[in-house]
């Protein structure tokens, strides 16, 4: 199956805390032939110190953000390791960036980004226009950028933001070259986020609509397993959040951030939280396709943290060769 899947990405499923699972599960994901292995914000092994050991035990293979948080780096920075984890692994890289939870947010900065929109646009077009060219002279309002940018040879780089609404949508068709959704219905990404990409590119003048990345949590219905507790093991802290829950109310879901146990059943019976047979599982998938998605990432992290990564391994297995006739 090796090289097949056009559309259909893979992340590893946790914050990493040694590499040898990492290598693993990114190994076996690229011999089933993902489009690319992501990886999120990790506070345990570091997130892109972890994609570049990976890099250099599994060369070659496409590798993205999902996303790192913007309060823990310097743009510069965030260009500089962008660009050497794609000179690193060899291969086109994905660098996701998003905001973090507002009381995250206040953890670091002593209080959240007063004009989160405004912070990111800041943010990316800084990243972006460092790694195209050598300078850039930007003194904003939340981020200062004016030294040099050391030329070394790479693959290309996208830069992407995490989007869950239509404001933050409007903000990548602006800047940025991809939108990554996460724990989103594709109905939702159809009806309100694309549209708003569209519109933030057009009011950009730009000549290409920068794509759709999304993340799609699942996991195979078997014999004695517990659905809701995969689900709420998956999502249990976003089904908390206020902002993710507003963002699955946008999109039609009964969703309350105090009582996330319920909310694990309703991603469920909307088929958020992708379950059934592999088939069913592969419908889903088709499903953002067919919204407009260009690549679904498939998240098997209830299984790793509930059974382990030989179950989570199963289930990738049986649903990226259920997918694998319509990628």
């Amino acid at each position: 199956m090796s090289g097949t899947l056009k559309h259909t990405s893979a992340i590893f499923p946790v914050q990493p805390d040694e590499l040898e699972p990492m290598v693993e599960f990114g190994t076996f994901a690229r011999d089933l032939g993902v489009r690319r292995l992501w990886l999120g914000q990790s506070l345990r092994l570091e997130t892109h110190l972890a994609l570049a050991a990976f890099a250099a035990r599994v060369p070659g293979v496409p590798l993205g953000t999902s996303v790192a948080l913007t309060i823990l780096r310097h743009p510069y920075q965030a260009a500089v390791e962008a660009r050497s984890i794609s000179a690193l692994s060899g291969a086109p890289y994905v660098a996701g960036f998003g905001p973090g939870a507002t009381s995250f947010q206040k953890q670091f900065l002593g209080e959240p980004y007063a004009k989160p929109l405004r912070a990111m646009t800041e943010y990316v077009s800084v990243v972006r226009r460092l790694l195209d060219s050598a300078q850039v002279i930007h003194e904003g309002e939340y981020f200062t950028s004016t030294s040099a940018m050391l030329h070394v040879p790479a693959p290309a780089v996208e830069v992407g933001l995490g989007v869950l609404r239509s404001g933050m949508a409007r903000t990548v068709g602006e800047i940025a070259d991809v939108a990554i959704t996460w724990l989103t219905p594709h109905w939702y990404i159809k009806d309100q986020l694309i549209p708003a990409i569209a519109e933030g590119a057009r009011n950009a003048d730009r000549a290409t609509t920068p794509r759709v990345a999304s993340v799609v949590h699942a996991a195979l219905a078997r014999p004695g397993r517990n659905l809701r507790r995969l689900a709420f093991a998956a999502a249990g802290p976003h089904l908390g959040s206020p902002h993710y829950t507003d963002m699955l109310k946008r999109g039609g879901l009964s969703v309350d951030p105090r009582d996330p146990i319920r909310g694990a059943e309703e991603l469920i019976r909307e088929q958020v939280f992708a379950t059934g047979t592999a088939e069913d599982v592969a419908k889903v998938v088709r499903a953002h396709r067919e919204a407009g998605v260009d690549e679904v990432v498939i998240n098997v992290c209830g299984l790793y943290f509930a059974e382990g990564p030989k179950a989570a391994a199963r289930d990738l297995r049986e649903i990226l060769e259920a997918v694998g006739a319509d990628d």
